[in-house]
């Protein structure tokens, strides 16, 4: 038995944290006492040591060859005059109860809710718990009801899906869904699909006009993020990244503009905890870069930027249909799962993301040429975090740029310091950027390039919107909970008359 591994799995898989171990298993632990030899030399230490009178010490040249001896004077030393310094007093760390470890022994089973979460619950979190019981791990990838996020908050995709389905039935069984994948080149689904689109938009166009006092136009591409506000899930990508489109509308000529870029609304919504410091100071950042955009004469409706204030679960009802492009973007593996990526699939969105959460699933099921992807994978963050800290990572030019567009007062005269601060440096607590925001920058950038391409040719972008609902039906709760039913809860189904 190798008594060092069973002590490291011990203390990764305890429950209870400090706790003294039973005798039983605490004795397996202790280390045998070393013999001294009977010949061991003993060092005797006195109170006082004296030097002897002379120090006799040899000089040697650059070759190592002794060429002198000096005798010098010794002082005294006397180890009673000091100071005595007392002991620190031993810190008792406190007891835990390791609440995960308990769920894993005492529950009947462990899953994530997709399918790469799952694999890191597997591979990193609980490995230990998962070599020992490889069958109690499992994957439940998360679903959302159709009935609420399509046929609810859609009425004009509804009737669509209904027409050409030819059937309701797809409310409750979504892989119906699927056959709207032979219509997808169809003009005249294309043409109703565009049309039940715009319908929608117009309706968001008077709320932001009623919470924001801004004007949008309904024939704009609507770019929508609204989930919680957080790191993480880095709104803050986003907004630098729109910054950096402003710029370089700021250098052009208005023909290069309407060449280069198409019209573009880009929404953000969400909440956060009231002492998160760092999410407010997103919030404001992003207030200020719309106040100053959607001002400026020479952008126009080519590019407006709106937060939504007080965002809910009716103003995502809202908002979700009408979106044409959807950002899920966040740091790759710190994303569970996600929802929204899935109310926005099912509503005909296109979306632009990391392979993060069920963002891997949705466009394995849509097509990988129906999502927009782009940055690190959840296998290189740690070697990306690990080369910051060593001081290797080389920050993007135009990412330098931003920062230094907006530490200009481009957008006011608030400081942003504690903001940007949080990007540079290569450690400490709240630098480094820690979510890879630099990383990414380029290769996110450049993705929206191929999004302003693929928005120009409507015809190509209502054909990935059809198949993105098409391919969503996987994604429905009602699959969800008979995997829980079959596989976890070990129930069946009643069937009511």
């Amino acid at each position: 038995m190798d008594l060092n591994k069973l002590e490291e799995k011990l203390t990764t898989m305890r429950i209870l944290e400090n706790f003294d171990l039973p005798s039983s298993v605490a004795e397996l632990f202790i280390k045998p006492e070393i013999s001294v030899d009977d010949d061991t030399e003993t060092v005797e230490v006195h109170d006082k040591v004296e030097a002897s009178d002379k120090v006799v010490t040899n000089d040697e040249d650059d070759t190592g060859k002794k060429t002198s001896v000096k005798i010098e004077a010794a002082a005294e030393k006397d180890i009673d005059k000091k100071t005595p310094v007392s002991p620190e007093p031993a810190v008792i760390p406190p007891k835990k109860v390791r609440m995960a470890n308990l769920c894993v022994v005492g529950g009947h089973a462990v899953n994530g809710v997709a399918e790469i979460h799952s694999e890191i619950v597997k591979e990193e979190v609980f490995n230990d718990f998962y070599e020992l019981w490889p069958e109690k791990f499992q994957n439940k990838t998360n679903g959302v009801t159709p009935r609420r996020w399509i046929r609810f908050c859609n009425p004009p995709l509804s009737a669509i899906i209904t027409k050409w389905t030819g059937t309701e039935d797809w409310v409750l069984k979504t892989e119906k869904l699927a056959e709207l994948q032979k219509f997808a080149d169809n003009e005249d689904l294309q043409n109703e699909w565009r049309e039940a689109k715009r319908s929608n938009k117009i309706k968001v166009v008077s709320f932001l006009k009623e919470k924001t006092g801004y004007s949008v136009v309904p024939d704009a591409m609507f770019d929508i993020q609204v989930k919680r506000i957080h790191e993480y899930k880095r709104q803050l990508l986003n907004i630098f990244g729109i910054v950096y489109r402003y710029k370089k509308m700021k250098e052009m000529t208005a023909a290069e503009r309407k060449t280069n870029f198409v019209p573009r609304v880009c929404i953000f919504g969400g909440k956060a905890f009231a002492t998160y410091v760092q999410a407010k100071r997103i919030v404001k950042f992003i207030t200020d870069v719309g106040a100053t955009i959607n001002h400026d004469p020479e952008i126009g409706d080519l590019l407006k930027v709106v937060f939504v204030p007080d965002y809910n679960v009716s103003v995502a009802e809202l908002l979700i249909p009408a979106s044409d492009l959807s950002e899920h973007i966040s740091t790759a593996g710190m994303e569970a799962s996600g929802t929204s990526n899935m109310k926005f699939a099912m509503n005909g969105c296109i979306q632009i993301g990391t392979l993060d959460g069920a963002n891997v699933e949705i466009r394995e099921e849509v097509g990988e040429e129906n999502f927009f992807l782009f940055g690190a994978q959840a296998h290189e963050i740690a070697g990306l975090r690990k080369e910051r800290a060593d001081g290797k990572f080389v920050p993007d030019e135009r990412f330098e740029e931003v920062k230094e567009f907006v530490r200009s007062g481009a957008f006011g005269s608030y400081n942003y310091d504690d903001l940007i601060g949080s990007l540079e440096g290569n450690e400490g607590f709240g630098r480094a950027d820690y979510f890879l925001v630099g990383k990414d920058f380029p290769s996110y950038i450049e993705c929206q390039e191929k999004v302003d391409e693929a928005y120009r040719d409507q015809k190509r972008w209502t054909t990935m919107s059809i198949l993105n609902t098409a391919g969503s039906y996987k994604f429905s709760s009602d699959r969800t909970i008979h995997e829980y039913a079959k596989d976890i809860w070990n129930i069946e189904a009643v069937e009511i008359a």
